[in-house]
């Protein structure tokens, strides 16, 4: 097993203002050259917004866009003619394709709205634009990671155009849990969301990450009430 630790101090960031961003790899102005994504993931961004503003009209294109609210409500609106409002408990994901126009906007006048927001390159290039939104609470059950997306329309939660598997857990103090990756092409990458684990020997706290290659599964061990997303995805990118 091979690890690569990124603690939560160690992210880049901006501060606009209305908005505050932690960024797990390099975007927009923060560049790392060691922090360039990890295989097909290129972007995990923490993105707080404050009420009643948020990211206008803007375009993306040939990119798989998956945003996870945390807490408030996100606002979206695109140029296929979806808009709708996200929270806590669902997930969003769009495949860009040959191109795309929306909006994110804080769904609320006064309460700011979290969410991470991460990008995943496609392997099928110049799609139909599609839009996909889902309500998690059904599949999460406690103590277990619980798929949330994956590459096939038949399977649990949203689809996108790659390998690759998101799952979250929700974990006591005290569990132990074993994850085994999808396809011996991947790595996994672990971000905690809040609460504290170990993998491997390697304490992870809220916002850390740790990216895992070279291993069929790892093991976590809860320390703190925790809830931890794993993002399985193909390295050979």
């Amino acid at each position: 097993m091979k690890t690569i630790y990124h603690a939560n101090a160690s992210r880049g960031g901006s501060h606009h203002g209305w908005l505050k961003s932690r960024h797990t790899f390099s975007f927009a102005d923060y560049y790392d050259p060691k922090r360039v994504g990890f295989g097909a993931l290129r972007v995990i961004n923490d993105d707080h917004v404050d009420g009643g503003t948020g990211f206008g009209d803007h375009s993306h294109a040939n990119m798989e866009i998956i945003s996870i609210p945390l807490s408030g409500k996100l606002r979206h609106g695109d140029s296929m003619g979806n808009h709708s409002v996200i929270e806590s408990g669902e997930i969003q994901v769009m495949s860009a394709g040959t191109g795309i126009v929306h909006s994110e906007m804080n769904g609320d006048d006064e309460k700011p709205v979290k969410f991470l927001q991460i990008w995943v390159v496609p392997n099928k290039l110049d799609v139909k634009p599609r839009y996909q939104q889902q309500c998690l609470r059904d599949l999460l059950k406690r103590n277990q990671f619980n798929q949330v997306l994956s590459p096939s329309p038949e399977d649990a939660g949203v689809w996108i155009y790659q390998n690759a598997w998101f799952s979250i857990g929700e974990f006591d103090k005290g569990v132990t849990t074993t994850y085994s990756l999808r396809s011996p092409l991947n790595g996994v990458y672990v971000f905690v969301i809040s609460g504290s684990v170990v993998i491997n020997g390697q304490r992870l706290d809220g916002r850390d990450g740790l990216g895992i290659t070279d291993s069929k599964n790892f093991t976590m061990d809860v320390i703190e009430n925790a809830q931890v997303l794993l993002m399985d995805v193909p390295m050979n990118f």
